[in-house]
C-alpha cells in the first residue's frame, strides 16, 4: 500500500510532559503511559486502531538533544510500516516547538505527523490533554493534513511546526506562529551518534561579549544569537562574532521579537548589516530555538557555511 493511501493504525508515541503528568507533593511529574492517555480520550479512536510506543517519560524542559533525535528516529521507524496511517507524538509544551521542528526537518513522508501536549496536568479538573490528543488523532485522518509536514495541535488550533513558538504558560491555546506558510527545506538522513554542539544566547544592553568567546573556547560548533529588533546588537558583540567565524564557528542571528521578518537593515557598528559583514548568517523567520535545532542538524551533517546560509535563505523565501 502506498504511504499516501495508508489506512491502518495510527502510531501514538509518548514522551512524557504535562499531558502525562499527575500532581504530587513535589510538583507535577509525568506518570501516565500512552495507554492511559488513550483511555482518557474514550479508548480507541473512532477513526481507527492506535498502536502505542512508550518512548520516554520526561518533562520536555529536561530533554537532551539525544532525546529529541530519539523522537525523530521513533517517528521514522513508525512510518517505515507502509500500512501506518500517521503518527501522533505526545510531548511537553516547553520545548515542543524545537522537537516538532527537528522532526519536520526530516519529514519527507506525506502521512501526517502530529505533535500535541497539554498545559494542565492529567489530574487537573480542566485538563486539556484528552481533547488535544483526540484532536491530534483525528488530524491524522484528515486529508487536509497530508503532505504538510509536522503539525502541532493544541487548544483547538492546528499549526505547522515551522515558525511555531509557545505564547502562554497556562492558556490552552499554547502556541502561535511567526508565519504559517514557511517553505520546508528538508535534510536527507537522520544522524546517529554524537551531534554538533550549538549554543544560544539572548542579547541585551550590557551583554558581555565574553559569552561568545567562552562558547568558542568550549568548542561550540555553532552559536545562535537572539538579537534585538531586526537582528541588532552592540559593536563589541560584532567583533566577537567576527573572531568566532574566523575560528570556524558558524553564527546565526535572529531576533528575540516574536513576529516579523528579520532583515539586515541597520548598521552603526552593531546592526545586522555589521553582523552579516562579520560572517554571521541572518535567519529571516526561524527564531532562536528552531534556528538552533536547524544548525545542530546541519552542522552534525558537516554542512559547509554556504550550505547553512542557503538553508536559512530557503527557509525565508
Amino acid at each position: 500500500m502506498a504511504a499516501s493511501e495508508a489506512s491502518g493504525p495510527t502510531v501514538l508515541i509518548s514522551t512524557g510532559g504535562t499531558i502525562a503528568a499527575r500532581t504530587t507533593a513535589d510538583g507535577a511529574v509525568p506518570a501516565l503511559a500512552p495507554g492511559d492517555l488513550l483511555s482518557a480520550t474514550g479508548g480507541e479512536a473512532p477513526t481507527g486502531p492506535v498502536r502505542t510506543v512508550d518512548l520516554m517519560s520526561v518533562d520536555s524542559s529536561a530533554m537532551t538533544v539525544a532525546d529529541q533525535f530519539a523522537v525523530v528516529r521513533a517517528i521514522a521507524e513508525a512510518l517505515a510500516d507502509p500500512t501506518v496511517a500517521g503518527v501522533v507524538v505526545t510531548h511537553g509544551t516547553d520545548t515542543m516547538e524545537e522537537t516538532a521542528f527537528l522532526a519536520d526537518l526530516y519529514c519527507t513522508d506525506d502521512r501526517p505527523v502530529v505533535f500535541t501536549g497539554a498545559q494542565l496536568p492529567a489530574d487537573h479538573p480542566d485538563a486539556d490533554g484528552p481533547s488535544n490528543l483526540a484532536a491530534a488523532l483525528a488530524t491524522v485522518h484528515d486529508p487536509a493534513a497530508r503532505g504538510r509536514g509536522v503539525l502541532v495541535v493544541a487548544g483547538g488550533r492546528t499549526l505547522p511546526a515551522r515558525g511555531l513558538f509557545k505564547v502562554s504558560t497556562v492558556d490552552p491555546l499554547a502556541f502561535d506562529s511567526v508565519r504559517t506558510d514557511l517553505p520546508r527545506p528538508v535534510l536527507d538522513e537522520i544522524p546517529v551518534g554524537r551531534t554538533a554542539r550549538v549554543d544560544m544566547f539572548a542579547l541585551y544592553p550590557g551583554v558581555s561579549p565574553g559569552l561568545i568567546a567562552a562558547a568558542v573556547a568550549q568548542n561550540a560548533a555553532g552559536i545562535v544569537l537572539a538579537a534585538t529588533g531586526s537582528g541588532n546588537t552592540h559593536p563589541d558583540i560584532v567583533a566577537e562574532v567576527s573572531l568566532a567565524v574566523t575560528h570556524g564557528v558558524t553564527v546565526v542571528v535572529t531576533s528575540r521579537v516574536p513576529y516579523g521578518e528579520v532583515t539586515a537593515t541597520y548598521g552603526g557598528g552593531g546592526g545586522a548589516v555589521d553582523l552579516s559583514r562579520a560572517g554571521a548568517i541572518v535567519s529571516p523567520w526561524l527564531r532562536a530555538p528552531q534556528a538552533r535545532m536547524a544548525l545542530i542538524a546541519l552542522l552534525t551533517a558537516r554542512a559547509e557555511p554556504e550550505t547553512v546560509a542557503g538553508f536559512f535563505h530557503a527557509s525565508g523565501a
